[in-house]
């Protein structure tokens, strides 16, 4: 996510005690991390065709438990593009900018992780589905540092 991060450096002050920098930093870090999973679980479809169901199956639990959060950071990657664009034609143009830019992120890593060699894949995508049940896959407690940072920034009411 390091590319987003560069085309995101922008104004300092996102909310009173947050810095800029430190509300960019954590975000990106926990969508890296999302887009990640998405990026692993989409190489081992690829790979291993024969391992779908079972990986969909988990993976579709693991969506369920983070579907509050995903919104949550869906909200605020809109938000913080909002913050950089000067009226609502840049931001569309900014917005849909950075989600390609997600999405091509996500592309090349699925990518690198297809140049791996076939058995570290398959030990990997074979351990998909106890590693999307396990803590290193639960965003809220891994990155709850990150929340806290970006949970300084309230949300709107809807």
């Amino acid at each position: 996510m390091w590319l987003l991060g560069a085309m995101l450096a922008g104004p300092a002050g996102l909310c009173a005690g947050v810095s800029g920098a430190d509300y960019r930093a954590s975000l990106l870090e926990i969508l890296g991390k999302y887009q990640g999973v998405l990026a692993l679980r989409e190489a081992c479809t690829s790979a291993f065709p024969q391992m779908r169901a079972v990986n969909d199956k988990a993976f579709g639990a693991w969506h369920a438990r983070h579907k509050r959060l995903e919104g949550e950071l869906d909200q605020r990657f809109a938000m913080m593009v909002r913050a950089y664009s000067r009226d609502e034609k840049d931001y569309s143009r900014n917005f849909g900018k950075y989600q390609g830019a997600i999405l091509r992120q996500r592309e090349e890593t699925k990518q690198t992780l297809l140049l791996e060699t076939r058995g570290d894949l398959e030990g990997r995508c074979k351990g998909l589905p106890e590693f999307l049940q396990s803590r290193e896959s639960d965003l809220e407690s891994e990155f709850a540092n990150e929340l806290l940072v970006l949970r300084q920034w309230k949300l709107p009411s809807k």
